[in-house]
């Protein structure tokens, strides 16, 4: 095969119009008669398994029994009662492995009430809507907590903490609050500005500051917070992105798919975004596959997505992975980047060697294909940078925050949730229960705290 020999990255591949039609929104809310025959198929069971398979235990009968009886504001409530951050949730949590998978329409009949569909509709209903509307703060507790990171685990925190009472300052890297939310899903998904009106809802309840533009440097920064705070948590996510490490990586046409996502998410106008004619995707995950669709939908001509493993095994679920497929992206199994070509210091193909797995191993097999790329988006998973938290003494596991069940580090009075703490699943659903959890065990720990 011969590599193209003119790189072809660039900006306006489509009409407005049909930008505007691709980027619309994946999923369009339900129709309130929709909303009503999809409710009335659930079965309403007592220890409800959907609701034990929720992370944040949102009690999905009783949702959706309210929306059966068109309350959709009691609804709503009991949502956001147990998941502040439902209205996203819902549309980005792949609950066709969580609480749709358990669903006993699902284990009869092979098809689950659309519970994340349901979830949607109750709470889209209501984002109009002062937070104090449905919740009233407790009184004034005097205390003040800081959060480091605005993303879900932070925000559920920090909404937690003030229905509790306290006085919350969020410090946050970006100019934006919102984290993953924000910056780091795909645009089909939260089009409208979803992110920032959900913000403003949870924002609303009051007793929250945020200061954007504020970074966890050092260690004498953790030190300070803790001295001015009653309490801090950390919900730092993940901040840096792994590396290829092969020959040709710093051609031009090479970027982490974060950014890549990140700079549709901020863009005002899509027709004024780079893509690539031919795009490689190198990772399995949901970057990874956000990533991919994002560049057909820009206009790239032939995207191919390429994993190391095999489908089984893809960080990304059956549900999108067929998302992804069906809408023109290729996915290729057992294939590990080996080389970066390039032309003139730019990206022209990546060249990859098939694997074999032995004994759980994968081992190179000698045979090599190459991929021709205007665009190499860089999707191998993220990590923490922890080295600040070294220096402060916050205990770690596998380069990320190691934490009591509650949240609670290996430091005094500080307590952490989200991507950067050990153990998790990496989704935003969790990333809330881990902020909520963590704020409970705070106001505990402040409250036993007053003589």
């Amino acid at each position: 095969m011969s590599t193209q020999t003119h790189p072809d990255i660039r900006p306006g591949r489509l009409s407005p119009d049909e930008y505007l039609r691709r980027f619309s929104d994946a999923n369009p809310r339900m129709t309130p008669a929709q909303a009503l025959l999809e409710a009335e198929r659930c079965l309403y069971c007592f220890d409800a398994p959907c609701a034990s398979a929720c992370p944040t235990h949102i009690d999905v009968p009783s949702f959706i029994r309210r929306i059966a009886d068109a309350n959709l504001r009691g609804a709503a409530r009991t949502i956001l009662d147990s998941n502040p951050l439902g209205g996203m949730c819902a549309r980005v949590c792949p609950t066709e492995v969580l609480c749709e998978q358990v669903c006993v329409r699902n284990t009869q009949e092979g098809k689950p009430v659309a519970i994340g569909r349901l979830q949607r509709h109750a709470v889209d209903a209501v984002l109009h809507e002062s937070a104090t509307a449905l919740f009233t703060r407790a009184a004034e507790s005097g205390k003040r907590i800081a959060i480091v990171g605005a993303g879900p685990a932070g925000l559920a925190c920090a909404h937690t903490l003030s229905r509790l009472g306290h006085a919350v300052v969020m410090f946050d890297a970006r100019p934006k609050a919102g984290g993953l939310n924000e910056y780091g899903l795909a645009t089909y998904k939260t089009p409208e500005g979803f992110a920032q009106r959900e913000l403003a809802w949870l924002l609303s309840i009051g007793g929250i500051e945020v200061r954007n533009n504020w970074k966890l440097g050092s260690a004498a920064q953790l030190a300070t917070l803790r001295q001015e705070f009653d309490a801090v948590f950390l919900g730092l996510g993940l901040a840096g992105t792994h590396q290829l490490g092969v020959p040709g990586e710093p051609f031009s046409g090479v970027q982490d798919a974060v950014d890549f996502i990140a700079a549709l998410r901020q863009s005002s106008d899509l027709s004024t975004l780079p893509v690539g004619r031919r795009v490689v995707v190198i990772g399995g995950g949901m970057t990874a596959i956000d990533a991919a669709v994002q560049a057909k939908l820009l206009g790239a001509q032939k995207v191919d997505m390429v994993y190391r493993r095999g489908a089984e095994q893809m960080p990304a679920s059956k549900a999108e992975q067929e998302w992804a497929q069906t809408r023109g992206v290729t996915i290729h199994h057992w294939l590990a980047p080996v080389e970066v070509l390039g032309i003139e210091g730019r990206a022209c193909a990546v060249r990859f060697e098939r694997q074999d797995l032995v004994d759980g191993k994968l081992v190179p097999s000698g045979e090599f294909e190459t991929f021709e790329a205007d665009m190499v988006l860089k999707a191998i998973g993220q990590q923490m940078l922890s080295s600040v938290l070294a220096d402060a003494g916050v205990a770690l596991t596998a380069g990320r925050i190691a934490t009591a069940d509650d949240g609670a580090t290996s430091v005094k009075g500080v307590w952490a949730g989200g991507d950067c703490r050990a153990g998790g699943l990496d989704l935003t659903v969790e990333a809330v229960a881990h902020g909520k959890q963590s704020a409970q065990a705070i106001h505990a720990h402040l409250t036993r705290a007053v003589p």
